[in-house]
């Protein structure tokens, strides 16, 4: 009758011990991303913690995750991207600053940092479909060297990973953003100028519909819950472009406004394009 549970304990042991040896290998690992940024963690724990999914301790609401770093890894991020763009286009108007922060920091921009360093893979979940995601986004990027504006799924915790990791190097470095500009700068190369910010195609579209006295609608012409479907529709009731796939509304909507656009610039004379 005892035979069952010293068998019992020793696969606890058993598994105890795999996770500890689980645990060496990822702080290992974690020397890699030291590698890649090129900076050396005073306080291990932050980084370890940059990399931590709440997926992994769901059921541990005592246990951290890199909520809180991503938190503050946002705002300096939005920070030093608005320091960068003032002092590198000092005839920019505001307006054009703010696109450009707008660009240098939204989530296909950082997830493309953790796609391009692999730094997606020292990170701990529990989370099932994350490979699909980061497979499905690296083809997808492929088809768009900089940016989509828009066009493309993006998953978020890709994003957050970057943001993570830059709150940490802030807090670890005493808070320092010229230490944070100095690790991340290279890392976010290209950063996108004057000269490669392109217009987001729903703002495009609507200029061009007003310059032409042309009123349109977005119909949602959905028929099954796995795809969704949205038209651009004239006031005549001409479809001029259309699109279904399963992702999110707004970017279904936003690759219909990229094709009603694409219709528009075929269509019309090229005098009323510009």
């Amino acid at each position: 009758k005892s035979s069952p549970k010293r068998i019992g304990a020793q696969d606890s042991y058993q598994n105890e011990e795999e996770e500890k040896e689980k645990e060496i290998d990822w702080l290992r690992s974690l020397e890699e991303v030291e590698d890649i940024l090129s900076y050396k963690f005073n306080n291990k724990n932050l980084l370890k913690k940059a990399f931590i999914h709440p997926s992994y301790h769901f059921h541990d609401e005592t246990k951290e995750s890199y909520e809180r770093l991503e938190y503050v890894g946002d705002s300096v991020l939005n920070l030093v991207i608005s320091k960068e763009t003032f002092l590198l286009y000092p005839d920019s108007s505001p307006g054009v600053l703010t696109r450009l922060r707008a660009a240098n920091v939204d989530n296909e921009k950082l997830a493309r940092v953790a796609v391009k360093y692999e730094l997606y893979r020292y990170l701990r979940h529990k989370a099932p479909d994350m490979g699909d995601q980061i497979q499905a986004f690296s083809k997808d990027i492929l088809n768009y060297p900089i940016h989509s504006n828009g066009l493309i799924e993006t998953p978020k915790f890709l994003a957050d990973i970057i943001e993570s990791i830059i709150g940490a190097v802030f807090i670890d470095s005493n808070y320092s953003l010229d230490i944070v500009w100095k690790v991340f700068k290279k890392l976010l190369e290209p950063i996108i100028g004057p000269k490669t910010l392109r217009i987001h195609p729903m703002t495009e579209l609507y200029e061009l519909c007003q310059k032409n006295k042309m009123s349109i609608n977005f119909v949602d012409g959905s028929t099954c819950e796995k795809y969704r479907t949205y038209n651009v529709v004239l006031k005549n009731n001409t479809v001029i472009g259309t699109s279904t796939c399963a992702s999110r509304k707004e970017i279904v909507k936003n690759r219909a406004a990229k094709a009603a656009l694409d219709h528009l610039k075929a269509t019309l004379p090229s005098t009323e394009l510009h």
